[in-house]
């Protein structure tokens, strides 16, 4: 018996017009011969099956269902590079200790498409922007949850000469600046002397939803162990890599600025910065909007809350939070802002960053069994989910990693 597509039965039932007629087709791949014969309602079938052609040798991808990946913090990074692999297929184990204080947890969330004072276009944002609110939206779909909002922001320049700027790129046609003649709505909540320019679009991501959804449905999964990395029990072979009881094809370092503690990772040129921010809650400050004044954003937060920072220090004495950090923040507060304001929360955190501002990816250039994801810095909200995708079927396919990222850009490093 052969079971036919309806298109295949509607071109059968074409040919049908004769009581004896043959008729050609494939099934299964397979090139047959149908002799249809006609009674009443019946059609009746009578093929013969020609033998295959020899076929050219093609590539075929491989399945990875038996392929395992031990990942190594679920951050941003981490998050971001797991979905990829179980989208594609693969097996995979992360090891992660919860800390409520790092960066990904204390970060805004925000993606600006513009940065500097001279207001240039961030790097990639014209792939990274609609790359990054397209699989936002889809891993929020699987999570139940909105983890994505294209806000915009409201800037406000501090300064004639941060004005020129964004005038310039007015000028330009840049798709991502907008001029604003009405200003009036907004001095009902701050107080500014230079205008206000739009930005869009611009997104804010729910990163704590984001981290806490994916980590429920990973411990669901069986997918999560919520324990500290010890790297001197890793056992790294020629066929994949040995930890505890965890046999796999590779490990990926995913876990910020642990990973440079790590014997594999500590030549690579990276540097260390403390970031900042108060959440506060504003009485009537409308919440659909990111508001900038110079360095300072207003994010959305929780609970009707905001975010409010950040700093970049590369000075500092410990990653705990400052009085000095939250003196300067809640003076600007009170020069700015037009509405009672009351502070709820000072967070803080160490990111690691790269001198170049381009993330590491890749293998280790001497132990391919070895891998990085890491590197982000302050646009890892936008760079994690394409470098993850890119990462995943290197790792998977073989494919080639942007030269920009790829980790063997460091190669003088490792020797």
């Amino acid at each position: 018996m052969y079971i036919l597509t309806s298109s295949q039965l509607e071109r059968l039932e074409g040919n049908c017009k004769l009581n004896f007629k043959v008729y050609y087709n494939y099934i299964c791949g397979k090139k047959i011969q149908c002799h249809i014969h006609y009674e009443g309602a019946l059609y009746f079938f009578y093929c013969h099956f020609y033998p295959e052609p020899p076929k050219t040798p093609t590539h075929q991808t491989p399945t990875f269902a038996s392929m395992k990946i031990l990942l190594i913090g679920q951050g941003i990074s981490g998050t971001w590079l797991s979905y990829w692999l179980q989208q594609s297929g693969a097996e995979i184990i992360i090891i992660d200790e919860e800390r409520p204080n790092s960066a990904t947890r204390v970060a805004s969330g925000l993606i600006n498409p513009l940065t500097g004072r001279r207001v240039v276009t961030t790097w990639m944002a014209e792939t990274l922007l609609p790359f990054a609110e397209t699989h936002y939206t889809n891993l929020g779909e699987m999570l139940n949850a909105k983890l994505i909002s294209n806000c915009g922001i409201m800037a406000f320049p501090p300064s004639e000469e941060m004005v020129d700027a964004y005038q310039k790129r007015i000028d330009q046609g840049s798709p991502y600046v907008h001029g604003l003649t009405q200003t009036e709505t907004w001095e009902a909540y701050f107080n500014f002397r230079h205008g206000v320019v739009h930005i869009q679009p611009a997104y804010w991501v729910d990163l704590q939803t984001l981290l806490a959804g994916w980590r429920q449905w990973l411990l669901a999964h069986g997918l999560l162990r919520q324990d500290c990395f010890d790297e001197s029990k890793l056992q790294v072979l020629g066929d994949g890599v040995v930890y505890n009881d965890i046999h796999a094809d590779y490990i990926v370092y995913c876990d910020g600025i642990h990973t440079f503690q790590s014997t594999y990772w500590q030549g690579l040129p990276y540097s260390f910065n403390k970031g900042e921010a108060l959440i506060v809650s504003i009485d009537g400050l409308p919440h659909g909007q990111i508001y900038k004044f110079g360095i300072s954003v207003l994010v959305p937060w929780h609970n009707g809350q905001w975010w409010v920072g950040s700093t970049y220090e590369n000075d500092y004495v410990n990653e705990l939070p400052t009085d000095a950090f939250s003196k300067r923040t809640e003076y600007f507060l009170q020069h700015t802002l037009r509405l009672p304001f009351t502070i709820t929360d000072h967070v803080a955190a160490i990111r690691p960053s790269v001198l170049e501002r381009r993330p590491f990816v890749g293998k280790h250039p001497h132990s391919e069994r070895v891998g990085i994801f890491n590197g982000m810095g302050s646009k890892g909200v936008s760079l994690a989910p394409y470098f993850a995708k890119q990462l995943a079927e290197h790792v998977l396919y073989g494919s080639e990693l942007s030269p920009e990222v790829d980790i063997r850009r460091y190669k003088r490093a490792f020797s």
